[in-house]
């Protein structure tokens, strides 16, 4: 059976004002059976520390989403003429239990990769990361994976929690999810307590890029250097939104001066092109910190930039 290759809804079909709010007005469906890559949303923000709102994050990118149309003028990707995509709606966390939250977002993406589905995930806090890392371990292996954030996520701790939205990646490690060989973290910055805020990623043979290394240039040859670290398997992508300068990106919990560009976000993801993605998200946008709607607007064009880079899309 032929697979069914889903549209957005164009604006001259219904007004982008109209229609029911979904990533890219896409079919809304209950499973990922049949498709390529689904968008996933994951409203959670009970693993934040300092600025709740994140749960509101899924439906303010989808909200600003209505105006991405499915060609890609600058890198030719027309990722909706070979892939199928759909977005499958929101897993139901329990918003009153963190651990519980952890469990059902693990089975969920259990569930969804089941379908040999690429997930495409709409955050919710970096806490969401970690049971989709399980998830995907099962799936893929140990992965490689591009981290863009201002934080390492490599506490031991938050409060006592071994689990939280700064512990992710410490976690992962522990739990043997990733391959440290082919781990870059990129954007890091700001103030730590001690060095080793920065230095346990590096001596888990992580690639850490501090902001500072960022400034003031293109990171196109930086991608360079991060697929020759990254490749020769596959590769988790994840995108903390706080990763970029809040000039650019205030919706968001932690926020810190001095990051990346939008430009160099975008540089960032397309620069992932080639690379065996199994798994993207994005994650930390906090919609009532920005009135203005242009966090979550980013967010939803690097969702669809993740898109454009994933195995088997087309170029025109």
């Amino acid at each position: 059976m032929d697979k069914i290759l889903h549209q957005p809804l164009g604006g001259n079909e219904m007004p982008r004002f109209g229609g029911i709010a979904t990533m890219m007005r896409l079919p809304h469906l209950q499973t990922a059976a049949g498709l390529d890559a689904a968008f996933v949303g994951v409203p959670l923000d009970i693993g934040t520390s300092l600025r709740a709102g994140t749960r509101f994050g899924p439906r303010e990118i989808r909200a600003e989403s209505v105006m991405i149309r499915p060609y890609n003028m600058a890198t030719g990707a027309a990722p909706f003429d070979s892939l199928s995509v759909a977005d499958i709606g929101d897993v139901a966390i329990n918003t009153f239990n963190l651990l519980d939250a952890v469990r059902i977002i693990e089975e969920s993406y259990h569930k969804i990769l089941e379908h040999n589905v690429i997930p495409l995930t709409l955050g919710g806090d970096h806490t969401i990361t970690l049971p989709i890392l399980r998830a995907i371990h099962k799936k893929h292996g140990k992965v490689g994976l591009v981290h863009i954030d201002a934080h390492a996520d490599v506490n031991d701790h938050m409060f006592g929690e071994k689990i939280a939205h700064g512990t992710t990646f410490r976690r992962a490690v522990e739990e043997g999810l990733l391959d440290c060989d082919r781990v870059v973290q990129i954007g890091l910055r700001a103030q730590g307590y001690t060095a080793d805020d920065f230095n346990w990623s590096r001596n888990q043979g992580f690639r850490v890029v501090q902001a500072e290394e960022c400034w003031h240039k293109s990171l196109a040859p930086l991608m360079a250097e991060v697929r020759e670290k990254v490749g020769g398997g596959p590769v988790y992508l994840s995108f903390d939104i706080d990763g970029i300068d809040p000039a650019w990106a205030p919706g968001t919990g932690t926020p810190e001066i001095g990051g990346l560009t939008t430009i160099q976000a975008i540089e960032i993801v397309r620069g992932c092109q080639g690379l065996d993605l199994v798994g993207c998200d994005l994650v930390e946008v906090s919609p009532p910190y920005d009135t203005t709607g242009n966090t979550s607007l980013l967010g939803a064009n690097l969702l669809y930039e993740m898109l454009c880079v994933l195995p088997g899309v087309v170029h025109r």
